[in-house]
């Protein structure tokens, strides 16, 4: 990107709130029912139906502002957002317009450079999901699934305070960290659980003014948020050094190949005709059911982070990979309690090879082949110097692929690390006599080829011997004429 232009991003994200049933209907909100089986006459709107809010739906929107230290109104409205889609049968979504439950919250992220950025939280109000439009296989037709009407959910609208894809997103995955660990999503980003749409504008760098923006619609990965906002920038940079201008509207980004077009024209909150929706009453929430929502929150993933640096003396990268995923902070702790080792120690294997392993397979940590204290026994077993370090990769992967715990594999492929002096003497005794010449340049001052040195042991030895006791023996031997 040109450094005469500087980018403004803003995203709202939208969370599926983790209710058993919708936010107006008993309806069930399970996933991966047949289609238009969970869609009742409150949620598609028939005559003389009324919706009844969800509270459960009220408490979880509390627990999310109190995370963001945003303030929850006391009283908030629900609004008729009128606009036509297929997949919309009552020709408008009851959601939250002019008072939204919570409002001006904050969250940090780091920047690009390392630092930490405050990037602000304008709202995030409730409102019901619309049905799904099916484009494939049916054959030049679409098929409307009425599933999703009336799913809960929570759009959290961040201020216009990005500057890069990357800046966008670190805040995503901030917000998705915390609405798991409230436990008030799943944030199952494949599944509909957690989208957002991204508003990207560029201007003049230095000017006050903001660019005009577009939006690009319903972004479901991570990854296809950074590229479609780095497609994005690049397009309308490329527009205006051509003479044009950037138009307002809708875009869609296709992943396949990889770019932005054009949906339609961007509304504005005016064609939307909004008004209070006269079937739901206001919602007031007291001073003393926030204060009882207060009392129900987990640490949070920025306190947890500081605890593991300050507690466990880990390092910051590895606090900051650990804390993003409240199940992988509670394995990783799980570890350290279970172990002797250190923390650091536990700290590695679990941000190394079990994540690595869990990556490889496609899995979540919850889905981990290997328990807690599976993973704390091998690491215990390096500790007791059972098995080297080296060893201890292969005893993970027998594992992983079911062969047992680690005690259980080290005994069925024999792999006790050799602790004997007296049978590591031997083995080192036969490979100085077996090299003369490196033995003669070692003792010349060529003090690095200790490292041959250990490495033919470890070579005779399949890798049991102890790396330690082999260091010092062969200083001891080399040392002497």
């Amino acid at each position: 990107m040109s450094a005469a232009w500087e980018v403004v991003i803003g995203l709202e994200i939208h969370t599926q709130l983790a209710t058993n049933s919708k936010i107006f209907s008993g309806a069930s909100t399970a996933y991966g029912a047949e289609p238009n089986t969970q869609a009742c006459l409150v949620d598609l709107g028939y005559p003389g139906v009324l919706p009844v809010l969800n509270e459960e739906v009220v408490r979880m929107a509390c627990k999310f502002g109190l995370a963001v230290n945003a303030t929850v109104a006391p009283r908030s409205v629900f609004a008729r957002k009128n606009y036509f889609y297929p997949d919309l049968p009552k020709g408008y979504q009851i959601s939250q317009y002019e008072l939204p439950i919570v409002e001006h919250g904050e969250l940090l992220i780091t920047d690009e450079e390392g630092a930490e950025k405050r990037i602000g939280i304008t709202r995030a109000h409730l409102e019901e999901d619309a049905g799904k439009s099916i484009h494939e296989g049916l054959d030049r037709h679409s098929g409307i699934d009425l599933n999703r009407a009336g799913t809960p959910l929570l759009e959290i609208v961040s201020e216009p305070d990005l500057r890069s894809a990357k800046e966008a997103v670190a805040y995503m995955r901030k917000v998705h960290a915390i609405v798991r660990y409230l436990e008030i999503s799943d944030g199952n980003m494949q599944e509909g659980s957690f989208r957002c749409d991204a508003n990207v504008s560029v201007r003049p760098r230095g000017q006050d003014e903001f660019g005009t923006r577009t939006e690009i619609k319903n972004l479901n990965s991570f990854r296809f948020v950074e590229r479609a906002i780095n497609f994005e920038i690049e397009r309308q940079i490329d527009v205006l050094e051509d003479g044009g201008e950037v138009v307002q509207e809708t875009r869609l980004y296709d992943s396949g190949r990889d770019e932005t077009r054009s949906m339609r024209s961007k509304e504005e909150a005016n064609d939307y005709r909004y008004f209070p929706d006269p079937d739901l009453l206001p919602v007031e929430i007291s001073a003393d059911y926030i204060e009882q929502v207060r009392e129900t929150l987990p640490e949070l993933p920025d306190d947890k982070r500081r605890r593991f640096i300050d507690e466990y003396g880990i390092k910051a990268d590895d606090a900051d990979q650990l804390t993003m995923n409240r199940i992988a902070a509670d394995f990783f702790e799980a570890v350290v309690a279970a172990t002797e080792a250190s923390p650091q120690v536990a700290a590695n294997w679990v941000t190394g090879d079990l994540l690595g392993a869990l990556k490889k397979d496609g899995l979540g940590i919850e889905a981990s082949r290997v328990s807690a204290a599976e993973l704390a026994g091998l690491i215990n077993r390096i500790h007791d110097h059972t098995i080297s370090g080296k060893i201890a990769k292969e005893v993970f992967e027998a594992m992983w692929s079911g062969e047992g715990d680690a005690d259980t594999v080290i005994e069925s492929r024999g792999l006790k690390q050799i602790t004997d002096t007296g049978a590591i003497e031997e083995i080192v005794d036969k490979v100085i006599a077996a090299n003369p010449s490196q033995v003669a340049e070692y003792r010349a001052g060529k003090d690095k080829l200790i490292g041959f040195f250990v490495g033919q042991v470890m070579k005779e030895t399949g890798g049991k011997a102890n790396p330690g006791q082999v260091n010092a023996i062969l200083r001891t031997r080399l040392g002497s004429s």
